[in-house]
């Protein structure tokens, strides 16, 4: 007889590690792109650059704040210390922030295929589930937008507590619990909308792990093989089933605190979480169910925001889609014992996108790629493991699969690829969005705001007066935030061009939507300032901090007016709060650096603190800012520097008459007489140095 050859057991170790390879590889393919990036106007202000929690790097006070944030609308604060890092290590180059992204996504899916991999212990399917996560079209925002960072670091915590429960499955102890439980607190302080993992588990408690069919077994045996212990088979089900519930008690003990926390910090951010009419939802929701479904066949027209259909929706579209979703839950319902992933993976689905389905209304978008990141995994696992099945039963050949799954996967990393691109800037996606969507009143605010940042404020106004159109010909006129939000941009817009009283009749119709918006009140308050109605500026930079105290940018701005009105302890105590919460922010450096160097009250100078100040506003600006060297310089002259004090002088002069400015040269000139006599500036004027839009 003819001995078998040994089967090598290295071969499946480095098939995985090749497959983990191949993996990365696709990851980095599509989404490399990235680090060449820059940053978009869209959260990302509000996550990193204009976040001074962040953007000040990793501190202690920082970490103790991220737990206690508000300005973000959510708690997650694992993600916002993880921006800190970013900015600690990168600073405000969004390339280094796009890195993190990708790498997490590369772990998220490493992860995936070693977990599916140990959970079922099928190769090639878990191989091909991770690539479809990897490098589908509908991850991209997910990835691309550094914003949405909790996606792919709750992603890591997610596929490390679906490990960490496997672990705890195969051999049930304390420790293996609270190890599953700490990672699955880390995700919900990632993302909130984790809070439906433990629902998850239960499912994967019935496939691939089958421990209710352990369970089962392993009761029966305990009892007489007769008629009555069959009887109680029914009974045993329920048993196993409530012991597997009570198990994860302290898990959803976590979920409803997670939700709580969530919920109360959204209710208390700018705007209501439930503008529209409950029905209208409901349908919007039902119909995104589907809608998700179809982008995934085909992913097409993909967008970073889709318009809200408010009552739109045929009610055929309401009805076909809620009796296909019933449909689906009824088939694999009923298959369940021949092919119980797929029950699995279908409810996967509809349970981790039911937080951000929409019955909730938190934004205003009607559905969005990125909720689809960890819900569609389950419609990967079913799919595959169903093809992979009838594969078998079919004789297909396993050629023909491996060419499929091949094609597949070139055709979507090629779309993702493709769909990535679209991010490279704030310009190219709102450009995008606006050719793939219609009546978008969002993308056209978005535009518009780039454009005016850019001082393009004649094509600005043209977007930010389409969007007041679009919203006003709406269904839902009451839809407050929406309005507040585009009047507040014109007002900004307005104010950079100078028309002054436009403006400000915008941003009052902005506080009058929603009272309570920071944004509108600060830009009001800088429009009343350049007006010279410094009483009203003041009151509304003090509305500002009233809603926002850690403002850095409301307690600078309210530190200028403080000057004017000849306050100026006070003023001295908003610039340092400013700079308390953003220590590298230019503005609070160069004026406390000029009340600190010129002001009369000799109580109230420190040269030697002007010019640790200035000059770390100058070296901020690249000395290419005339007002900050012109600070400087006034800085080493009340140190009786006169000599650093007439060269610095003399270089801000220059820069100043390069760029066009031969008035503020001429002031500096009159400094540098003054310097060469030996007397120090005694001038509070603060040229220059007004708040920003």
């Amino acid at each position: 007889m003819r001995r078998r050859p040994a089967i090598s057991k290295t071969a499946p170790r480095w098939n995985d590690i090749a497959i983990c390879g191949v993996l990365v590889l696709l990851a980095w393919v599509v989404f490399g792109q990235t680090l060449a990036h820059d940053f978009v106007n869209y959260d990302d202000k509000t996550y990193v650059y204009g976040n001074s929690l962040v953007s000040n790097g990793l501190t202690l006070r920082g970490i103790v704040r991220a737990f206690a944030d508000t300005q973000t609308g959510n708690w997650h604060p694992l993600t916002l210390i993880s921006h800190m890092l970013d900015c600690q290590f990168f600073g405000l180059k969004p390339g280094g922030h796009h890195f993190t992204n990708v790498l997490f996504h590369a772990m998220a899916v490493l992860l995936l295929f070693l977990w599916l991999r140990k959970a079922t212990g099928k190769l090639w399917p878990s191989a091909f589930v991770a690539a479809m996560f990897a490098i589908h079209p509908l991850r991209v925002e997910s990835v691309a937008w550094i914003a949405e960072r909790k996606d792919v670091l709750s992603a890591v915590f997610f596929m490390l507590t679906l490990g960490a429960y496997v672990h705890y499955v195969r051999k049930p102890a304390l420790g293996r619990y609270l190890t599953m439980s700490i990672l699955f607190a880390a995700g919900l302080m990632s993302k909130p909308m984790l809070v439906t993992v433990p629902f998850v588990l239960l499912l994967l408690d019935y496939w691939p792990l089958g421990r209710s069919k352990r369970s089962e077994v392993s009761l029966l045996r305990a009892k007489a093989a007769t008629a009555a212990a069959r009887g109680q088979k029914a009974g045993s089900k329920i048993q196993i089933w409530l012991g597997l519930l009570a198990e994860k008690i302290p898990l959803f003990v976590l979920s409803i605190g997670s939700c709580v926390v969530t919920f109360i910090l959204q209710e208390r951010s700018t705007g209501s979480i439930a503008q529209l009419p409950f029905s209208w939802r409901v349908q919007n929701a039902i119909v995104s169910y589907v809608t998700y479904l179809w982008q995934m066949f085909w992913p097409a027209k993909l967008a970073v925001f889709y318009p809200h259909p408010e009552n739109h929706l045929a009610l055929w579209q309401v009805v076909f889609a809620a009796a296909f979703l019933v449909a689906i839950t009824l088939l694999v319902f009923a298959l369940r014992r021949a092919r119980p992933y797929l029950l699995v993976g279908w409810l996967w689905y509809l349970s981790m996108l039911l937080p951000v389905i929409g019955f909730v209304e938190v934004g205003l978008q009607g559905h969005a790629d990125r909720y689809t990141y960890l819900p569609q995994i389950g419609l990967y696992i079913a799919i595959t493991w169903l093809v992979a099945d009838l594969s078998v039963s079919l004789r297909f050949h396993r050629k023909i699969l491996a060419a499929a799954a091949i094609i597949i996967v070139t055709a979507l990393t090629a779309r993702a690829w493709k769909q990535t691109s679209y991010w490279r800037n704030s310009e190219t996606l709102w450009t995008h969005t606006l050719a793939v969507t219609q009546d978008n009143d969002v993308a056209h605010t978005n535009l518009g705001m780039f454009l005016a940042d850019r001082g393009q404020l004649d094509e600005a106004l043209a977007h930010l007066q389409t969007a007041l159109q679009i919203r006003s010909g709406g269904v839902q006129p009451h839809y407050d935030l929406s309005f507040a939000l585009i009047h507040c941009d014109l007002g900004y817009a307005l104010a950079k061009k100078g028309e002054l009283d436009n403006a400000i009749a915008h941003l009052r119709k902005a506080i009058e939507f929603q009272p309570n918006y920071p944004d509108a009140h600060y830009n009001l308050g800088t429009a009343l300032f350049q007006k010279g109605r410094i009483d009203e500026a003041i009151a509304e930079w003090q509305k500002t901090l009233s809603i926002r105290p850690n403002d850095s940018g409301a307690h600078t701005s309210l530190g200028n007016a403080l000057v004017q009105k000849g306050s100026l302890r006070d003023a001295i105590d908003h610039y340092q709060t400013a700079l308390d919460l953003a220590p590298n922010s230019i503005l609070p450096l160069n004026n406390l650096a000029w009340v600190r160097a010129t002001c009369p009250d000799t109580s109230l100078r420190d040269g030697a603190k002007a010019v640790e100040l200035a000059q770390q506003a100058d070296q901020l600006s690249d000395g290419k800012n005339p007002v900050f060297t012109r600070t400087l310089a006034a800085a080493y002259a009340e140190n009786g520097r006169f000599n650093d004090a007439i060269e610095t002088a003399q270089r801000a002069a220059q820069l100043a008459t390069a760029q066009g400015e031969p008035a503020l040269a001429n002031q500096i000139e009159q400094d540098v007489d003054l310097y060469r006599k030996h007397a120090p500036l005694r001038d509070l004027s603060l040229t220059n140095a007004r708040p920003n839009l």
